[in-house]
């Protein structure tokens, strides 16, 4: 019985906006002044609920931006916020930009949905238990030696002053990259640059 009770709560809150604006049409029909009070008291109260949420995450992107490479709890202890808040402000940031809304989904096309998500220079990545971010300039020059066919022990010596630590976290920048539409195939492979380097020290 409680876990029903539960699961009823968690769907409650899950669709609660669209129980909110079926309540105030069915109110509108009978009461249309009652409606339109609601209507804006539910907006000044949302209004107000997501400010703080949009200034920390405007603030988090701003504050992480002044670095090549920078994890969460680094970020938690330098602002004095909880842990768990980063983090859940960073996984949402790392989130594929793809809209929730189920009509607009089925009517954007795929391209459109990459072009959006081309947008974003930077790049989070969850490696290790944590989240990591990494600048604008360091992911442009991650993707230049990738596609110029350097391997990750390369790319790894070549970023030193990028401040990247392993070769893990270049194959997890790598993957998530490629997941998301923002890194293209190489100019050239690993094996034909260094067959290459090799003809050319002869």
């Amino acid at each position: 019985m409680t876990s029903k009770i539960i699961v009823f709560f968690k769907i409650i809150l899950k669709y609660w906006f669209i129980y909110l604006v079926a309540a105030i049409l069915i109110i509108y029909l009978y009461y249309p002044t009652h409606a339109i009070w609601i209507t804006v008291i539910s907006i000044i109260i949302i209004t107000l609920t997501y400010i703080p949420s949009l200034y920390l995450r405007l603030r988090l992107i701003r504050f992480m931006k002044q670095y090549y490479r920078i994890d969460d709890k680094t970020i938690a202890r330098l602002l004095d916020k909880p842990l768990r808040k980063i983090q859940n402000k960073m996984f949402n940031l790392s989130q594929r930009q793809v809209s929730k809304n189920l009509l607009i989904r089925l009517i954007r096309k795929k391209s459109e949905v990459t072009q959006k998500q081309a947008k974003k220079k930077w790049l989070i990545v969850f490696i290790n238990k944590q989240y990591i971010f990494y600048h604008m300039e360091t992911i442009e020059k991650l993707k230049d030696l990738y596609l110029k066919g350097y391997n990750y022990t390369e790319i790894l010596e070549a970023l030193k002053e990028y401040e990247i630590e392993t070769r893990e976290e270049i194959k997890a920048i790598i993957e998530t990259l490629i997941k998301n539409d923002r890194l293209s195939d190489r100019e050239i492979s690993v094996k034909d640059r260094q067959e290459k380097k090799r003809f050319e020290s002869i």
